[in-house]
């Protein structure tokens, strides 16, 4: 956990809907938001290898929010660990806010890219893993938070069946299914990401223990995706 500029506040999980309250207007997306909460906070708070303090660490894990047009959860999270203050949140979607409806990466510390067209992310993360790659960077890990409604796009599909076979192992993919895309998987999702190789798990959404496993999963030689089941909370 990390003190913030919140009257020296320690923020944990359960003061994320409080923050998120903070961020009023239209256009909050807020299921799309709320579906990812267990998800970004389970990555920030025990995987990724980040500190707010240090946010261009060449060393540093990257994670990319491809889910980008519902950023209130990731804003929450970003606050409650000192990346952001938590006093931007109240400025959420204003016209000077650095907090846009979809996060910026030039105005708001810590994130990677900008984001919010679907299907942008995971073609990005597999770019950003051979970059890293390239240039002999091995610790670095690789995270994109991808909607099971951005599986239409055929960009995603074009990832997938590169990243597999070139054995991107520092390549992380989690997939928030809120049963909202408009086409069925044959098999399901995590079917179509082991059909290129990929390491996969499925697991529920909410469940932090059973997030932490699959985040953590050894998967030598293949990237690896955690399909994240969820149904959305009342926003």
């Amino acid at each position: 956990m990390t003190i913030t500029e919140e009257s020296g506040r320690v923020h944990g999980y359960a003061d994320l809907s409080r923050l998120m309250g903070r961020m009023t207007g239209d256009e909050k997306h807020g299921p799309a938001a709320t579906s990812t909460l267990d998800v970004l906070w389970v990555l920030y708070d025990r995987v990724l290898r980040v500190r707010p303090e240090r946010p261009e660490d060449p060393e540093r894990d990257r994670f990319l929010l491809s889910k980008g047009h519902g950023p209130m959860a990731y804003y929450a999270v970003l606050a409650a660990k000192g990346f952001v203050p938590v006093e931007w949140l109240a400025r959420f979607g204003a016209y000077d806010s650095p907090l846009g409806h979809h996060p910026d990466r030039t105005l708001v510390p810590g994130v990677e890219i900008g984001s919010g067209s679907l299907g942008h992310g995971l073609p990005i993360a597999v770019g950003t893993a051979l970059g890293l790659r390239a240039q002999g960077l091995r610790r670095p890990r690789v995270w994109t938070l991808v909607g099971d409604a951005e599986l239409d796009e055929g960009s995603n599909h074009e990832a997938i069946a590169y990243a597999g076979p070139t054995g991107l192992e520092n390549l992380h993919a989690v997939v928030v299914d809120n049963s909202s895309a408009s086409h069925a998987r044959p098999g399901g999702i995590a079917a179509r990401f082991e059909a290129a190789g990929w390491s996969a798990a499925t697991v529920d959404g909410r469940d932090h223990t059973a997030l932490y496993a699959a985040f953590t999963a050894p998967h030598p030689g293949r990237p690896h995706v955690v399909v994240a089941r969820v149904e959305p909370k009342n926003s």
